[in-house]
C-alpha cells in the first residue's frame, strides 16, 4: 500500500484499466510536453525518484505527455510558487520549505514526534497527507501526485558535535523554522542559507555546520569541508512531494489522469521501500572514505530536545497556527495519538 493510497481518490483506476484492456486508450488531440522543475542534487533518493518521473508518465500515456526535467529553471524555495502561478506546470517540491507558510507543512520537524520512516509513513496514511493535499490544491493550486522523503537528515559539522554543549555558538545551516527555534533555544546560530551557497560557506567559516539529508551531503561531499557526521534524530525524516499545477492536471484527459496516477503510486511505493537501503548505501560510501556516522546517545538526544528547548518548537508550530486560525495544540496532539505517543513534555 502506498503512503496517499487512503488519502487520494482512485476512482478513475478501474475505467483506463478497462481500456487499456479493450485497446481503447483516448489519446489528446495535441501531446502534452510538461517541464518538471526540480532541485539540483545529484547521487540522492530525491533525484533518484525525480528521474524516473518523464519515464513512467511517457509509459503510462503512450508518450502523449511528455515531461522534461530542469533543475537550475527557478530556485528551491521559489519552485512551489511557480507551480502555483502556472509558469512551471510540475515540480519535485519540499513540504518543508512552505513551513513558515503554514506549520503543518512542517509538522514532521517537530522534535520528538516522528523518528523513523515508518513512523512519517504510518502519520501520512493516518491523516496527515489527506490535510496537506487538500492544502497544497487550496492554497498552492496544485494537485499531488507522490509522496516520498529525503534520506535521514544528518548534521555535518566542521568539529564534533556530541553534547548539548557543543551546539552553543555554532552557527548551522537549517532548512525550516521549528528546527530553527529548537537551535536557538540550545545556544546555536541557525542559518537559512540556500543549498547552492553551502560549500562556500562552510570553506569560509560563514557556517560551521548543516542540517542536510544523508544521502545529498555524501553526494556533495560535504565530509570534505565538515567531516563529523552526526545522527541527532532532529527532524530526521524530511518529505518531498510531486505537484502538478492544477489546472494543467485537469486539461489532461481522465484517462491520462488515471493512468498517470498509477504510475505515480507506484513510485511512491518505491520511494517508500528504497528509503533505508539509500541511507545504507551512503553510509557505506562516507565509510569507505573513512568518514564514520556518529549517532547521538538517547540520553543525549532528551537533553537536545528537553522540553526547555523542544518548547520552543512547539510554540513557533502553535503561534503560526493561531495566526491562520486553526488549533495547533490539538493537530499536535491528534498526531501523538496516531502515533500511540504520550505528547512530549512542553508540546
Amino acid at each position: 500500500m502506498t503512503l496517499l493510497m487512503k488519502a487520494r481518490a482512485t476512482t478513475g483506476a478501474l475505467g483506463v484499466m478497462l481500456g487499456l484492456a479493450a485497446g481503447a486508450f483516448v489519446a489528446p488531440a495535441q501531446a502534452e510536453d510538461l517541464t518538471m522543475g526540480v532541485l539540483p542534487s545529484p547521487n540522492s533518493l530525491y533525484t533518484k525518484m525525480m528521474e524516473q518521473v518523464p519515464e513512467r508518465i511517457s509509459r503510462a500515456t503512450g508518450g502523449a505527455v511528455t515531461v522534461s526535467l530542469n533543475d537550475s529553471l527557478v530556485g528551491g524555495t521559489q519552485i512551489t510558487a511557480s507551480v502555483r502561478d502556472g509558469r512551471v506546470p510540475m515540480s519535485g517540491a519540499l513540504h518543508t520549505y512552505l513551513a513558515g507558510e503554514d506549520p503543518r507543512m512542517g509538522l514532521f520537524n517537530l522534535p520528538g514526534l516522528i523518528n523513523n520512516m515508518a513512523e512519517y509513513a504510518y502519520l501520512c496514511e493516518a491523516f496527515w497527507c489527506g490535510d496537506i493535499e487538500a492544502l497544497w490544491e487550496e492554497r498552492w493550486n496544485s494537485v499531488v501526485l507522490a509522496e516520498g522523503a529525503w534520506c535521514s537528515q544528518a548534521l555535518f559539522s566542521k568539529e564534533p558535535i556530541r553534547t548539548l554543549e557543543d551546539f552553543k555558538g555554532k552557527r548551522l545551516r537549517v532548512h525550516n523554522p521549528q528546527t530553527a527555534a529548537l537551535m536557538e533555544a540550545i545556544g546555536a546560530k541557525p542559518a537559512p542559507l540556500p543549498l547552492s551557497e553551502v560549500p562556500p560557506a562552510l570553506e569560509r567559516g560563514v557556517i560551521d555546520g548543516v542540517f542536510t539529508s544523508t544521502c545529498y551531503g555524501n553526494g556533495q561531499e560535504y565530509w570534505r569541508l565538515a567531516p563529523n557526521v552526526q545522527n541527532w534524530q532532529i527532524g530526521p525524516i524530511t518529505g518531498w512531494v510531486v505537484i502538478m499545477n492544477k489546472d494543467t492536471w485537469d486539461g489532461l484527459s481522465e484517462e491520462h489522469r488515471s493512468a498517470i496516477q498509477i504510475e505515480m503510486d507506484a513510485l511512491e511505493k518505491e520511494a517508500l521501500y528504497d528509503f533505508y537501503s539509500s541511507v545504507r548505501a551512503a553510509v557505506e560510501e562516507m565509510e569507505a572514505e573513512g568518514v564514520e556516522l556518529w549517532t547521538a546517545p538517547a540520553s543525549e538526544v532528551e537533553r537536545v530536545t528537553a522540553a526547555e528547548f523542544a518548547g520552543a518548537s512547539y510554540k513557533q508550530f502553535y503561534d503560526r497556527a493561531a495566526e491562520l486560525g486553526f488549533d495547533g495544540k490539538a493537530y499536535v496532539k491528534k498526531a501523538f495519538e496516531v502515533l500511540g505517543k504520550e505528547p512530549r513534555e512542553g508540546s
